[in-house]
């Protein structure tokens, strides 16, 4: 079993969306995926309640002392990967998952406040020597932030931007919060639209990751989710620890 941890102090870096997004690809690639919540803010619960599905199962978990037991369980159950959606700051359960993880996913906003913020996260991770990658989020399509931005990662990083930078960078679009709305991932909601595109890329590259390029067939499955039908897309449902100096941000 693999475990993702996303992670990063700033809120509304998107990180329950991808979470998302990237539980719902990695099933349809073949996965037993489980979503684990830290956040009490329960956005990942709040989306399970208006999804018209069972699966994802996702699993509230608000205390330090959980997570490991639970990740444990979980594997004895076979289950081949969890996501967990931590809170945004830093606390006890965020720094637990982050401790027990296989690979660290930190989401950030092509903005000088969500890279500042990266830095206690980043901090962390290391303390843990666990694998990590920024991916930059919520971007515009194209544009002098979204470099100055990548660059910045890379100094933080203090390594080459190509082995902190996950792939591709995911464009600021509608369909996100559409899909979220509808209790749906973003595959299921436009499984044609460049978003969907975006977030099976971005489960691409973790795979390579996390599993060398070993595709699911070849990885020793113990069970599987019942394959999802097609869904047709709709509409939205309304009511829903090394800090490193930054680089010049003149592009902001």
């Amino acid at each position: 079993m693999q475990t993702i941890v996303l992670a990063t102090q700033k809120g509304g870096s998107g990180k329950s969306t991808l979470a998302i997004g990237l539980a719902l690809t990695a099933i349809q690639a073949g996965h037993t995926v489980r979503l684990i919540e830290t956040d009490p803010q329960g956005t990942l619960s709040n989306w399970q309640n208006r999804r018209p599905y069972a699966e994802p199962i996702v699993e509230p978990v608000y205390t330090a002392g959980e997570v490991e037991p639970r990740l444990q369980s979980l594997e004895r159950s076979g289950v081949t990967l969890v996501i967990v959606d931590t809170a945004s700051g830093v606390n006890a359960a965020t720094t637990a998952a982050i401790r027990h993880s296989d690979f660290c996913l930190i989401p950030a906003r092509p903005s000088v406040a969500d890279i500042e913020a990266t830095t206690s996260t980043l901090a962390i991770v290391r303390a843990w020597k666990r694998p990590f990658a920024f991916v930059l989020n919520q971007t515009p399509i194209r544009g002098q932030r979204i470099g100055n931005a990548a660059s910045s990662l890379g100094n933080e990083a203090a390594l080459d931007l190509a082995d902190v930078l996950a792939q591709p960078l995911i464009v600021m679009r509608n369909d996100h919060q559409d899909a979220l709305g509808a209790g749906l991932a973003v595959s299921e909601y436009a499984p044609t639209g460049k978003s969907a595109d975006e977030i099976r890329g971005l489960w691409q590259w973790l795979e390579t990751r996390l599993y060398g390029g070993v595709s699911v067939e070849e990885q020793p499955v113990v069970g599987k989710f019942e394959e999802l039908p097609h869904i047709v897309p709709t509409i939205f449902l309304e009511n829903t620890a090394e800090p490193a100096a930054l680089v010049s941000w003149s592009g902001f």
